[in-house]
């Protein structure tokens, strides 16, 4: 039997669908570990460069410790925080977390700071403080780069959320490390599968996303954004 057909028999056996340790289980627990890893780190990252973009003050500050951070390697991070507080969720998701900062920070930054300084002038002519400035006319102008930023942070975090399954948690990536323990390359190449199909999803989504919240004539391809 070649592979591929290994590969599409292992999908089509009922039995690695079904229980805790099933497909849809597995996908489920992927799915909430790398939803709440992206949402705190938008949590943190999103208000950080909308505020570095919008007062400038403190932006290089920003920047260079989100460069910082995304040199370090995951499962280093990883392996410190284990040794530190443990085996459990929350090594993962400060992993996790460090990983997703960087895009969403810099971007919103960029995005903000992008904006051309005649629109947000002209917009303090008619009136408008300086929240106001920031939430009607640099956050929609800036939309495009901050999506773009999450969007790319939440590829990476699913496509990273396997290493949730080195320390004992589940999620897809159980496939791939169970899989190398017992020599199963059908099962390895099946996770590998359904994670490139949820990053996938994910890019499909963020693509709707932009279509209902950027407005068409921002729909262009940004210049200068972390990618």
């Amino acid at each position: 039997m070649n592979i591929v057909a290994a590969v599409a028999d292992w999908f089509a056996q009922p039995q690695h669908w079904q229980g805790p340790a099933g497909i849809w289980a597995r996908l489920a627990e992927h799915v909430y570990y790398s939803g709440l890893a992206l949402a705190l780190s938008a949590l943190l990252a999103v208000p950080l460069g909308l505020l570095t973009g919008h007062t400038g003050r403190g932006g290089f500050l920003a920047i260079s410790l989100a460069n910082f951070a995304r040199a370090l390697p995951t499962i280093g991070v990883l392996t410190l925080v284990v040794l530190g507080l443990g085996l459990g969720v929350v090594p993962v998701l400060v992993a996790l977390v460090a990983l997703a900062v960087p895009p969403i920070l810099v971007n919103t930054y960029e995005g903000v700071r992008g904006v051309d300084p005649r629109l947000k002038d002209a917009a303090a002519g008619m009136g408008m403080r300086g929240g106001e400035v920031l939430w009607r006319v640099e956050v929609p102008l800036a939309m495009p780069l901050i999506l773009l930023g999450l969007r790319t942070a939440a590829i990476q975090v699913v496509a990273t959320a396997t290493i949730a399954a080195y320390v004992g948690i589940g999620g897809l990536g159980r496939f791939i490390v169970d899989g190398q323990r017992q020599q199963l390359i059908e099962q390895i190449l099946g996770g590998s599968v359904l994670v490139v199909a949820l990053a996938l999803a994910v890019t499909a989504l963020f693509a709707l996303l932009r279509r209902l919240v950027v407005a068409k004539g921002l729909r262009v391809p940004p210049t200068g954004a972390a990618r």
